[in-house]
């Protein structure tokens, strides 16, 4: 089974309809084994938190995306272990150091990342790890 990496972008569109969503979506039919680094969660409920302040959707609605995160098939792994490459990767590119985590996940699995971030999509596939990305609107069985 073929390994992936999603982030709080992706995660965000599985629930949200936004931009690029039928993308998300279809790597939740695939089969993918997913993977993400724990941070995943308090990116999305921070998002979650900003709409609801915003008042995009009420707390209850809130409350049930925050669970239907935790009840999707996503491996979570610790982000402490992977804190010192993500440094290093994202002081030599330029990236923010929690999109840099997702990418050294994915390094560590062997894995992909995909993502719907188009700014560090952009800022990372040069890189030596860029490698690893795909965007999210990709064909995703040029992978399975």
């Amino acid at each position: 089974m073929n390994r992936l990496v999603v982030d709080c972008c992706v995660a965000a569109k599985w629930f949200l309809d936004e931009e690029h969503t039928p993308g998300a979506r279809e790597v939740l039919k695939g089969p993918f084994e997913l993977h993400a680094p724990d941070i995943l969660l308090l990116e999305f409920d921070n998002l979650v938190c900003k709409r609801v302040r915003r008042k995009e959707i009420s707390a209850r609605a809130g409350d049930r995306l925050r669970a239907a995160l935790r009840g999707m098939p996503v491996h979570m792994h610790s982000f402490v272990p992977l804190l010192e490459a993500a440094y290093a990767a994202a002081a030599a590119s330029g990236c923010a150091l929690y999109d840099c985590l997702y990418l050294v996940l994915a390094e560590l699995l062997d894995a992909r990342l995909v993502t719907a971030d188009r700014r560090f999509y952009q800022a990372a596939r040069g890189t030596v790890l860029g490698k690893r990305l795909l965007w999210v609107a990709d064909d995703l069985k040029a992978i399975q």
